[in-house]
């Protein structure tokens, strides 16, 4: 019912910046979270950041924080993940996702965009 559509993902050098955007649709909520994950090959995928819809700022994961900034643009239905200061670790596939509880764990999310990549070359 909700749709999410991630786009802004590409190759960067590592030291450089990238932004990201989730666009929501369909039965969008102003209560429920949004937050971002990623997913690099092999690996679990793992909690970046996340906000409430209507309330609050971001909530970031120890390896992103100062470097990474999510924000919201409600009229616009987006959310925004500012990423500055990219490492070669910060390569993976990003998602933005939606809960109707504050959560930092992937499987309590119900919606969920494509992914987009993001790789960091050094």
């Amino acid at each position: 019912q909700v749709q999410l559509v991630e786009s802004g993902g590409g190759l960067v050098q590592a030291g450089g910046s990238l932004r990201l955007s989730c666009t929501a649709s369909g039965d969008t909520f102003s209560s429920y979270a949004l937050g971002w994950f990623r997913q690099a090959p092999g690996k679990e995928r793992e909690f970046v950041t996340v906000i409430r819809w209507n309330v609050g700022t971001g909530y970031y994961a120890d390896s992103v924080k100062g470097r990474f900034t999510i924000s919201r643009d409600n009229a616009k239905n987006t959310v925004y993940l500012q990423m500055n200061s990219l490492k070669p670790e910060d390569t993976a596939v990003y998602y933005c996702a939606a809960a109707t509880l504050w959560s930092t764990e992937a499987r309590t999310y119900g919606y969920w965009g494509q992914g987009t990549q993001v790789t960091v070359s050094s």
